[in-house]
């Protein structure tokens, strides 16, 4: 029997993720492991009108592709995925990997020079949504993979992810719409400000957001979602950060990262476990080493760690640094062929906005 949270979270992504009109050409981005939320899409995108295209991989085709890809195939831009974000009107990626650390033994090198390929199509994405010709937004398929990086069973890891994306609600679109109510008087009360401080065990930070913008994210770029984000102005950072949670790109887990900054720059950075990953990624190109977002985190229905980014920088009561591309809807200006969410709890902590506490102890005081 269909799993009908499966149907729900197909109605969300197409009816307010990304609003499909008549007319709309629609990547779908997965592996074949998510083959029945692909089917559900397609079908929901037909009757919408749309156009969908369906991209998909085989579950383990980057560890193929890592393994016998030469210099030139890892500086290839994919041809079907580069027209797709130039030209179509929207996009949905699945996550739906089926072993979350197949990339940990490859060389950091070729990673960054695969990255650095596939960044026309990240600015492309980045760019196109700021000026609202692109509706993307990605999601998360519960794999075996994925329940095993969460300490879960399968069973438990889907209950998870179909919660935090409210498919149990009788219309979980609507659901969404009144989250978009909800954060709304936490971006107002930010707004028109200048100067953040956030401190506490783990963070004395400094950063300006004069001039910038926060955005209110409530399902239409991720799902799950639940924070509010902004790009601060990049040479404002200063301070230092211990993360609390594991720092986790390209399969790659970093742990214990500790990163000072001065006039927005990283000036030093340490790590526990995989330090030479975190320092190579840093060092990718010029705005590697700079804050692209500054989030904080309000899904308090996201109740554990998961070891994938998608939920956990929703966490209510934490916040969280992206080094890299920001996102020019906010005012960022800082580019860079990498974007790496880094997550840090605000327990016994709070935060200031031109010397006005607005946040403590892992809530908003509005």
């Amino acid at each position: 029997m269909a799993d009908i949270r499966i149907e729900k979270l197909a109605s969300i992504l197409v009816d307010h993720s990304t609003r499909i009109q008549p007319g709309d050409r629609v990547a779908i981005e997965a592996t074949t492991a998510a083959a029945p939320l692909v089917s559900a899409l397609y079908a929901r995108i037909l009757e919408r009108g749309g156009q969908p295209h369906l991209l998909l991989d085989l579950p383990e085709q980057d560890e193929i592709f890592f393994e016998h890809a030469n210099d030139q195939q890892l500086e290839f831009i994919p041809t079907f995925r580069k027209l797709a974000y130039d030209q179509f009107e929207s996009r949905i990626r699945i996550g739906s990997l089926t072993n979350t650390r197949s990339l940990s033994s490859v060389d950091p090198a070729k990673q960054k020079k695969r990255q650095a390929a596939l960044s026309p199509i990240l600015e492309a994405q980045f760019r196109r949504g700021a000026e609202k010709s692109f509706k993307w937004v990605t999601t998360l398929y519960p794999t075996e993979g994925y329940a095993m990086e969460a300490e879960m069973s399968l069973r438990s890891f889907e209950d998870f992810v179909f919660q935090a994306c409210h498919t149990q609600e009788a219309d979980p679109v609507a659901y969404w719409k009144s989250t978009e109510e909800k954060q709304r008087k936490m971006v107002e009360k930010l707004a028109g400000h200048n100067q953040v401080v956030v401190r506490g065990p783990n963070v004395d930070l400094s950063l300006s957001i004069q001039g910038r913008k926060f955005n209110n994210s409530c399902g239409i770029h991720n799902m799950p979602d639940g924070e509010i984000f902004t790009g601060p102005v990049e040479d404002s950072v200063n301070g230092w950060v211990r993360f609390t949670y594991p720092a986790i790109t390209s399969g790659v887990m970093v742990e214990g990262v500790e990163l000072t900054f001065s006039d927005g720059k990283v000036a030093r950075a340490t790590a526990s476990k995989n330090q030479a990953f975190l320092l190579e990624m840093i060092g990718s190109d010029a705005g590697s080493c700079y804050v692209g977002e500054f989030a904080i985190g309000t899904n308090y229905d996201i109740d554990r760690f998961s070891h994938n980014i998608l939920f956990d920088e929703k966490l209510g009561g934490t916040f969280h640094m992206a080094l890299g591309a920001g996102y020019p809807e906010t005012g960022s200006k800082n580019k860079s062929i990498i974007h790496w969410d880094m997550i840090c709890g605000l327990e016994d902590s709070e935060i200031l906005v031109d010397g006005e506490v607005v946040y403590r102890d892992k809530k908003f005081l509005v």
